[in-house]
């Protein structure tokens, strides 16, 4: 259900193998391009909807009441929507929290984020895991939909993840530094959560956000005591300015990468990547940690994934899937060089991993 004060249109989100779904859109008409995506999680709407690793991606929601705890903008993880779009089954009218100072549907109009109510997301669900991640469009009133076939068949073709990194590498100033703690830690921003930050400076630590632009001798000028890397969206291989700058600082600095940052260091150490079927996305994935002996459920939102069989010698697997097997994480055998492909931070999902962090930083200081 749409909330009665929200302006209706008609609505239609088509994939690029034919599927359609009609439904009803929110204010914001016009037609949203990517890649359509299925977010598992009976909460974190709000955490998802500004991820920027979701940028680029039409997200479809499996569990079907979504926006009933309203926005409270205090868990958002960029200040602005990063999705392409988004498909709903029901959209709670009237939310119930105490921290709750907005309607996800009023949220989402003034974020003009294109969204698509009442269509079936379990049929959506169902058609994305047959398929695999695939192209689609969200289109938002009449004149959008009328577009909509021919605009999706230009898309399909020509769709590329290219620019996805720098539209939200933009939450925080160039040199801008966060907390005071005693250790430094530069952070090479490809699309940072507000959660990585808020973790790090809990831990004593003091964070200069660099671009993934940034030059090795930028990052080593700042006199790092170690340098972690965010994690963002799209293909890693469109990165290879950062991944030749990660290059640079091996042996010169300790390095930590998370999710995409896990991905362009594998490649700076020379392993390989590749594209998954349908990407891990959700709070309940399986990892089992190889060192520590122990199973973690973690939060994963990724489409590309470090392929472990062409890990370098020098690397040594620490974390592997335990639904397909992928490689969840490596360390370095000799250098102060770690990665983990899932979300240490969670925000939203399972608090597991939080110690991952910490125990990095302890490493370093020894």
């Amino acid at each position: 259900m749409i909330p009665a004060a929200t302006t209706r249109h008609n609505a239609v989100l088509l994939l690029a193998d034919g599927t359609r779904f009609d439904g009803e859109g929110l204010s914001a008409t016009g037609i949203a391009l990517g890649e359509a995506v299925f977010y598992t999680g009976m909460t974190g709407y709000e955490e998802a909807l500004t991820d920027p690793s979701y940028a680029g991606q039409i997200l479809g929601f499996t569990y079907p009441l979504i926006g009933n705890y309203g926005v409270s903008g205090t868990v958002s993880q960029h200040p602005h929507a990063c999705v392409a779009g988004a498909a709903i089954k029901h959209l709670a009218q009237h939310p119930s929290h105490y921290a709750s100072v907005q309607d996800l549907g009023s949220w989402l109009d003034a974020q003009h984020v294109r969204t698509i109510v009442g269509i079936d997301t379990r049929a959506l669900t169902i058609a994305l895991r047959e398929h695999g991640t695939i192209a689609a469009a969200l289109a938002v009133g009449d004149e959008a939909i009328a577009q909509v076939d021919e605009t999706l068949a230009r898309y399909a073709r020509e769709a590329t993840t290219q620019g996805l990194v720098a539209g939200v590498a933009d939450a925080y100033t160039p040199g801008q530094t966060v907390g005071d703690g005693a250790m430094h830690v530069v952070l090479i921003d490809c699309g940072v959560k507000r959660a990585i930050l808020r973790d790090l400076t809990a831990l004593d630590t003091r964070v200069t956000v660099l671009p993934y632009g940034a030059t090795s001798d930028e990052i080593l000028a700042c006199k790092p005591d170690a340098v972690l890397v965010s994690p963002g969206p799209g293909d890693p291989r469109d990165l290879g300015g950062t991944v030749k700058t990660l290059r640079a600082l091996i042996g010169k600095t300790p390095v930590f990468g998370v999710c995409l940052g896990h991905q362009l260091l594998a490649l700076a150490l020379g392993a390989q990547t590749y594209k998954l079927p349908y990407g891990h996305r959700g709070g309940n994935q399986p990892v089992k940690d190889l060192v520590h002996r122990e199973v973690l459920v973690t939060a994963h939102n990724h489409g590309y994934a470090v392929d472990g069989a062409t890990l370098p010698a020098e690397l040594e697997a620490t974390m592997i899937n335990l639904n397909d097997g992928t490689n969840e994480g490596f360390r370095h055998r000799t250098l102060p060089i770690e990665a983990v492909q899932f979300h240490p931070e969670a925000s939203p999902g399972p608090f597991d991993a939080r110690s991952l962090f910490a125990r990095w930083l302890e490493r370093v200081e020894r």
